[in-house]
């Protein structure tokens, strides 16, 4: 590992001093600190926001909810406005990792996480256009069973790895950040970046940047919702897919619908067309089989892994299911 420069930021405005100064954000360092021992990452100095106390999780005036960008994975999993009002929230987060990582890893680093694509994590494979733009991509022509369906280029097939983008996708949530020029607020269907020409770059956020917060809009799927998380092993495994699904039902018919797919892309992926086929519908095995079969028709497999269609179809139907159930208020599912 490269040797670097380490101090604790004393408050936002002087991490993103640090940071224009050429520090890296640091906070549960998770992912960081395995790029860091590989090689793939070499920050010449971290400046650690831990002491910055950004853990409170908040009610809006507008009736949703405030993360702050340094709380950590478990803590938010556990939160009673988050078991209550977004317990898809909950059921991502616990779906991953494993109970030390994610009493380490924060919201905001959640975002940031690098692909697992085993040619981005190891230097040792020269041709990684993620790691170093202009060299290949390795996978297209390599393993890519675990890589992307939608979304991906000529330049790189990778898939963003987080559980919990997919359930804040599904919620429509809003990422809070600052730079020296100031705030701003940006959706996070806005946040990713598909890979395209460039895909070195996996957000939209400017040089710089901080992550405040993540800002949940008001509940409509908190009494039918799930998380459908489907992996090779049980445990600390990443998704081959996994489904973030929401359903608002009044008088057995649906009048509001989300759906967001992991596993698939370099971003959470939204299923728009899928969403607006269930309006009006009755919840039911047909509405639902209709969904799936519309949100996988753009689906653009590579050879080994045009399993993930069939398996994203029969998953989306299993999780709007599993959403249908009506669980009220209770927290504890």
């Amino acid at each position: 590992m490269k040797t670097f420069d380490f101090r604790h930021a004393e408050s936002v405005d002087d991490a993103i001093d640090a940071a224009t100064l050429g520090a890296t954000y640091f906070a549960g360092g998770t992912n960081l600190f395995d790029l860091m021992k590989t090689g793939v990452e070499q920050p010449s100095a971290l400046i650690d926001l831990r002491r910055l106390a950004m853990t409170s999780i908040t009610a809006t005036d507008t009736g949703g909810v405030f993360i702050e960008a340094g709380v950590t994975n478990s803590a938010l999993a556990n939160h009673p406005l988050i078991r209550t009002y977004y317990p898809v929230v909950s059921h991502a987060i616990l779906s991953g990792a494993t109970t030390q990582l994610r009493n380490m890893a924060t919201a905001g680093g959640n975002l940031l996480q690098r692909t697992r694509c085993p040619y981005f994590m190891q230097p040792a494979f020269s041709e990684c256009n993620k790691r170093k733009p202009g060299s290949g991509c390795a996978a297209i022509n390599g393993f890519h069973r675990e890589h992307a369906i939608f979304g991906a280029s000529e330049h790189c097939v990778a898939i963003h790895p987080s559980d919990l983008a997919v359930a804040l996708a599904m919620l429509d949530a809003v990422v809070h950040v600052q730079n020296s020029t100031g705030r701003r607020h940006i959706p996070i269907d806005q946040f990713f970046a598909l890979p395209g020409q460039t895909p070195e770059i996996d957000n939209t956020l400017q040089a710089h940047d901080l992550i405040l917060g993540i800002e949940l809009p008001p509940s409509r799927f908190n009494d039918h919702c799930w998380y459908l998380k489907v992996r090779d092993r049980h445990s600390y495994a990443f998704a081959l897919v996994s489904v973030a699904a929401g359903l608002h039902v009044e008088d057995g018919e649906i009048i509001g619908a989300a759906l967001a797919l992991g596993g698939v892309a370099a971003k959470p992926w939204r299923l728009y067309e899928a969403e607006s086929s269930l309006i009006g519908q009755r919840p039911d095995a047909h509405s639902f089989h209709t969904a799936a079969a519309i949100a996988m028709a753009d689906a653009r497999p590579l050879t080994q892994n045009a399993f993930k269609v069939d398996l994203g179809r029969h998953s989306i139907v299993r999780a709007l299911t599993l959403a249908a159930v009506d669980r009220g208020t209770d927290s504890s599912v």
